[in-house]
C-alpha cells in the first residue's frame, strides 16, 4: 500500500507492541522501498507480521511514529478529520472546552503535534517532520469539526519553536498560519480572566495542564496568606485571590511573565490583594525565611528542572532544595502545593525527593491529595511521555 517497508529486528518493538507509538533507529533491521523523510511507511515485525503505518524520519533516533495499526488504512483528509473528531468529542465529556488542549500528540493518536484552543484562536506546535507535512490538513479538519458545534476559529498561530525540532532535522519556526490577528487573547478559566500572549508567551502562551489543580487550591485559600512561586503569568496566585485570600505574593524570574501577571491581576480587580515580584525563587525564599516570614499556603510550580535522563540527579537537588525552602515558610498546619512537570522525574522519584525535603526541613507531611495533568492532556498507557505532571497538596506539620 505504501512504497517503503520498515522491518524490525527479532525481539525488538516491545514498546510498540505494548501500545506505544514509536520505533527507534536501533530496533530496525531493514528499510526497503523508496521514500522521503516524512513519508508514510508500513511497519512489519521480523517475520513479516503487519504492525501498522507510521511516518519515517531517518534523521531522528525516533525513526517511525505510528499513525494506525489497522491494515489498509488510508491516511487522508477523512482519516485526519476522524482523529480530530474523536479528540474533540472526548474533551467535550471531560473538560471545560472554552480553552483546552485540543490535540496532545501521541495520546490523541496524531504523534508529534500539539494544538491548544484559546477561545476562538488555535496555537499549533509541530515537533515531527511527518506530522508537519500533514499540519495544514489537520488545522482544516479542526476548523471543520468545531464548525459543527458553531465554533468559528478567527486565527491560527504556530509555535513550532521548540529546540526538539532540530533533532528531527527541522528549523524552529513561529508565525501566523493564515491571516494575522491580535495575538493577545482573553480567556476565562475557573472564573479567572487572563490575557494569553500566544506569540511571545512560554510554550503556547499558557499552561492549560494545571487547570483542575488551580481549582483545587481555591478551597484552601479563603482569608489566607499565600505565596505562589514560579507564578509565570499569575495563574495560581490569581486563583488564590479569586477564592478570597487576604494577601497573595507571586514570584517569577521572568520580567515578561510578571508584567503579564500584574496585568491579569488588574483584569480581575485583584491588584489590592495580589502582588507580584520579579526575582529568582531560589534566592528569594532564603531571604523570606531569614526575615521570619510565614504563609498559610505555599505553592511551588517550577519549570521542568530536567528534560533528559542525564540531568535527573541535578534536578533532584533542585526539587529537594525548593521543597525544603517552601516547607520552612509554611505556618504550622498550613498547606504546601508542590509539583513537577518533568516526565523524567518519575512519580516514585518525586515522592522520594519530597520525603527527603520534609526530613531536611524537620516537617511532617499529611497528604491531602495527589493529582496529575488535566484530562485534556490525556495519559496514554504505554506512551510514557504523555504522563509528566505530578501535583501534591500536603498539610505541613511541625515535628512534635
Amino acid at each position: 500500500m505504501y512504497d517503503a517497508v520498515v522491518t524490525l529486528k527479532k525481539g525488538e518493538g516491545r514498546i510498540l507492541k505494548a501500545g506505544g507509538a514509536w520505533v527507534y533507529d536501533n530496533e530496525i533491521a531493514s528499510i526497503k522501498g523508496s521514500f522521503e523523510n516524512g513519508d508514510i511507511v508500513t511497519v512489519e515485525d521480523f517475520d513479516g507480521f503487519f504492525l501498522g503505518y507510521g511516518f519515517i524520519n531517518t534523521k531522528s533516533k525516533l525513526t517511525v511514529r505510528m499513525l494506525s495499526r489497522k491494515k489498509n488504512t488510508v491516511i487522508d483528509d477523512a482519516f485526519l478529520e476522524s482523529r480530530v473528531q474523536k479528540a474533540w468529542d472526548y474533551r467535550k465529556q471531560v473538560i471545560d472546552t472554552g480553552s483546552c488542549r485540543l490535540l496532545f500528540g501521541e495520546a490523541d493518536f496524531l504523534p508529534g503535534i500539539v494544538v491548544d484552543k484559546f477561545e476562538d484562536v488555535l496555537v499549533v506546535e509541530s515537533l515531527a517532520l511527518g506530522i508537519d507535512k500533514l499540519k495544514l490538513q489537520i488545522i482544516e479538519a479542526i476548523k471543520q469539526v468545531l464548525a459543527k458545534d458553531g465554533i468559528a476559529i478567527r486565527g491560527v498561530y504556530e509555535r513550532s519553536d521548540a529546540k526538539v525540532r532540530e533533532q528531527e532535522g527541522m528549523e524552529r519556526h513561529k508565525g501566523f498560519i493564515g491571516e494575522p490577528f491580535d495575538t493577545r487573547v482573553e480567556i476565562t478559566e475557573n472564573g479567572v480572566k487572563y490575557i494569553v500572549d500566544v506569540e511571545d508567551g512560554q510554550k503556547t502562551g499558557f499552561f492549560l495542564d494545571q487547570k483542575n489543580n488551580r481549582a483545587a487550591i481555591q478551597k484552601l485559600c479563603k482569608d489566607k496568606k499565600v505565596l505562589d512561586c514560579f507564578t509565570h503569568t499569575g495563574s495560581f496566585a490569581l486563583n488564590a485571590g479569586i477564592a478570597g485570600a487576604k494577601e497573595v505574593l507571586g514570584v517569577d524570574a521572568s520580567e515578561l511573565g510578571i508584567a503579564q501577571a500584574k496585568e491579569n491581576a488588574v483584569l480581575n480587580h485583584l491588584e489590592d490583594r495580589v502582588s507580584f515580584v520579579c526575582a529568582d525563587v531560589f534566592e528569594l525564599l532564603p531571604e523570606l525565611e531569614s526575615k521570619g516570614k510565614k504563609f498559610d499556603v505555599v505553592i511551588l510550580d517550577p519549570p521542568a528542572f530536567t528534560k533528559s535522563r542525564s540531568s535527573v540527579k541535578n534536578a533532584v537537588k533542585g526539587y529537594r532544595e525548593i521543597n525544603v525552602r517552601g516547607m520552612k515558610l509554611v505556618e504550622d498546619g498550613g498547606f504546601l502545593a508542590t509539583c513537577s512537570c518533568s516526565h523524567f522525574m518519575n512519580p516514585e522519584l518525586f515522592q522520594k525527593t519530597i520525603a527527603e525535603a520534609a526530613r531536611g526541613a524537620h516537617k511532617r507531611l499529611r497528604q491531602v491529595e495527589f493529582r496529575t495533568q488535566a484530562p485534556d492532556h490525556p495519559i496514554l498507557w504505554a506512551a510514557d511521555s504523555s504522563y509528566y505532571l505530578k501535583f501534591y497538596i500536603f498539610q505541613v506539620c511541625s515535628e512534635s
